[in-house]
C-alpha cells in the first residue's frame, strides 16, 4: 500500500538527519520542503536542474495520484504570498537557498468532480476545498459549514454510534469552520446521524457535489481597480472572467464572449465579442498594483483557458527575422480534454484519510532514485507530445488542423516601441483565446452539418467564420468549414 512505502521512507530519513543535510550541500541535489493538502510535510530530495514538472510528477508519484494535471506547487515571495511555480522551469531559479519550501495544492478545479476517474483525486480535491474554507477564500453559509462538515466527519469516521459518540465531543480534532461554534458542532453531530451507510468515497462526492456550488468555489481572485477607481476583485475560474465588488459579483465574461486578453505594465485588458444587436468589438480595462501583479492575472487567465476550453495546448511560437515584444508564455501542461481521454487502468489504490489531521506525519522522498521508475510511470499514463488527431467529444467526425500560413497569420500581432525585448517582456503580454483547438467549436462545428438553411446565418468577418443558431455564437476557424459541402466556396471569400 501506498501509505506503508511512505511510511517506511520517513523513518529512514528520521534515523539519518546528518546524511540528508549532507546530500543537500553536495551541488548535485537541492532538498524542497513541500507541505502537502493535509498538512503534512514532505521532503523531496530531486536534481538541483529539475524542472518544476520533474518536482510536482515526484510528489504525484510518492502521493500515488495519476491525474496530476489539476495540480501545481506554491510558494511565498516578499511580495505575495501565493505564487504559482512555472513548471517548465528549474526550481532552483525561483530560490536561493536550501530548503525549497513549496505548497502542493490544485490549481484547476473540475466544474464536475464526479468525472474524476479516481478516489484518491477526489480525497485530494477534497482537502483542497477544506483547506480554502477554513483560509476563508471560500465563504459559506452556516448550514452549508454543517452540511459539508457532517460529510468530512462521515468519510474518516464512518457511521455515526451513539455509543462512541455519545456528544459533540468526538468533533474536537475536526476542523470545520474558520470559526468553529459550539452550535455548529451540534448540527454537524446531526447530520451526521443522517450519512448512515454511506462509504468513505461516497460521502466525499457528496462534500464535493455540494461545494461545486458555491459562488467562489475554484475562483482565483486578483485585487484591482476598474476605470473610476473602485476596488473590485477579478476572479478567474473554468468558465470565465468574474468582476467582483464588495464581495458581490456584478460582472462575467464568458471565455467564448472574450476574444484576446492582454496586459501593458500595470494595466489588463479584455476584448470583448459584440454582442446581437452590437457592431464592434470593446476593449475593457482594469488596474492592478504593479505590473507583475497585471502579468499574474494574465497568466492566470491564460492557463485556465487553455486547460479548461482547448483541446492542446497552443504550440510554442517559431522564432522569426524581427523581435517580437511582450511575454510569449503559453501554458503547456496536458489539457482538461486530453486528461479525460487517458483512461487509467489500474486497481485503485487504498489510501489512508486524514480529513481532521489527527495523523500529520512527516515523510521523505529521493527523487533521483526514482527516476526510472518516474520514467515508466509517464510512459503508461500521460503523452509525450500533443496528438496529430483528436477527435471531438461526441461526434465522429474528426477537426482538421489550422494550415499553417494561417494560423501564423492569426497569431501575429504588430506591437510599438523603444525597449528592448527582454525588459518589454515583462511588461506586456497578449494572448488571443481563439488560436488553438477550442472544444466547443469543435462540437459546434459537427453539429453544424446536421442543422438545416433557416436555422444558421452566415456572418463573415476577417478570418473568421461566426454561427449564429437562435441566440448562440459559435467562433469557428475557416477549416472547420470541412464539415460542410461548400468548402471551397467559404475559403475564396
Amino acid at each position: 500500500m501506498p501509505a506503508e512505502t511512505k511510511t517506511a521512507a520517513a523513518g529512514t530519513e528520521a534515523d539519518t538527519p546528518t546524511k540528508s543535510k549532507k546530500a543537500n550541500t553536495s551541488g548535485k541535489a537541492g532538498l524542497a520542503r513541500v507541505t502537502l493538502l493535509d498538512g503534512s510535510l514532505l521532503d523531496v530530495t530531486i536534481d538541483r536542474k529539475a524542472r518544476g514538472r520533474d518536482l510536482i510528477n515526484t510528489i504525484c508519484a510518492g502521493l500515488n495520484i495519476v491525474e496530476k494535471d489539476y495540480f501545481g506547487l506554491i510558494y511565498d515571495t516578499p511580495t505575495d504570498p501565493r505564487v504559482w511555480l512555472d513548471l517548465d522551469k528549474p526550481v532552483s531559479k525561483f530560490f536561493r537557498s536550501d530548503p525549497w519550501v513549496l505548497q502542493f495544492a490544485v490549481k484547476f478545479y473540475p466544474p464536475e468532480p464526479s468525472q474524476l476517474q479516481e478516489d484518491i483525486t477526489r480525497y485530494q480535491l477534497c482537502l483542497q476545498v477544506r483547506n480554502d474554507i477554513l483560509e476563508g477564500r471560500l465563504p459559506c453559509t452556516f448550514v452549508t459549514h454543517a452540511l459539508l462538515g457532517s460529510y468530512l466527519v462521515q468519510s474518516e469516521m464512518g457511521d455515526y454510534d451513539p455509543k462512541e459518540m455519545p456528544d459533540r465531543r468526538y468533533l474536537k480534532d475536526f476542523k470545520i469552520a474558520p470559526n468553529q461554534t459550539p452550535e455548529l458542532e451540534d448540527k454537524v453531530m446531526d447530520l451526521h446521524k443522517t450519512h448512515k451507510g454511506q462509504a468513505p468515497a461516497e460521502a466525499e462526492l457528496h462534500y464535493l457535489e455540494n461545494a461545486k456550488k458555491l459562488a467562489m468555489y475554484g475562483v482565483d481572485l486578483h485585487p484591482a481597480k476598474d476605470s473610476e477607481g473602485v476596488d473590485i476583485m477579478l476572479g478567474v475560474c473554468a468558465s470565465g472572467l468574474l468582476v467582483y465588488r464588495d464581495k458581490l459579483r456584478i460582472n462575467r465574461f464568458a471565455w467564448p464572449k472574450i476574444l484576446k486578453i492582454s496586459y501593458k505594465r500595470h494595466h489588463f485588458y479584455i476584448k470583448i465579442r459584440p454582442g446581437e444587436f452590437e457592431q464592434f468589438e470593446s476593449t475593457i480595462g482594469f488596474k492592478l498594483a504593479s505590473h507583475q501583479a497585471a502579468k499574474k492575472l494574465w497568466k492566470s487567465c491564460v492557463e485556465h483557458h487553455t486547460f479548461f476550453r482547448l483541446m492542446t495546448p497552443e504550440p510554442p511560437t517559431k522564432s522569426s527575422l524581427f523581435p517580437r515584444f511582450g511575454s510569449k508564455y503559453r501554458y503547456s501542461g496536458r489539457t482538461l480534454y486530453e486528461s479525460k481521454r487517458n483512461p487509467i487502468d489500474r486497481t485503485a489504490p487504498k489510501f489512508d484519510r486524514s480529513l481532521s489531521g489527527r495523523r500529520l506525519t512527516s515523510r521523505s522522498m529521493d527523487a533521483l532514485a526514482m527516476a526510472e521508475k518516474e520514467k515508466d510511470a509517464q510512459k503508461r499514463h500521460t503523452m509525450g507530445h500533443p496528438p496529430e488527431h483528436i477527435p471531438d467529444f461526441d461526434s465522429p467526425r474528426s477537426r482538421s488542423p489550422l494550415k499553417k500560413d494561417k494560423k501564423e497569420k492569426l497569431k501575429r500581432e504588430s506591437s510599438t516601441g523603444t525597449a528592448s525585448a527582454s525588459s518589454q517582456s515583462s511588461l506586456e503580454g497578449d494572448y488571443s483565446t481563439h488560436t488553438g483547438a477550442d472544444v466547443a467549436a469543435g462540437e459546434s462545428a459537427s453539429a453544424v452539418a446536421y442543422l438545416g438553411k433557416d436555422q444558421v446565418n452566415f456572418i463573415f468577418n476577417s478570418q473568421f467564420l461566426f454561427f449564429h443558431t437562435y441566440d448562440s455564437y459559435y467562433r469557428i476557424y475557416n477549416t472547420t468549414i470541412e464539415y460542410l459541402t461548400c468548402t471551397q466556396f467559404f475559403l475564396q471569400l
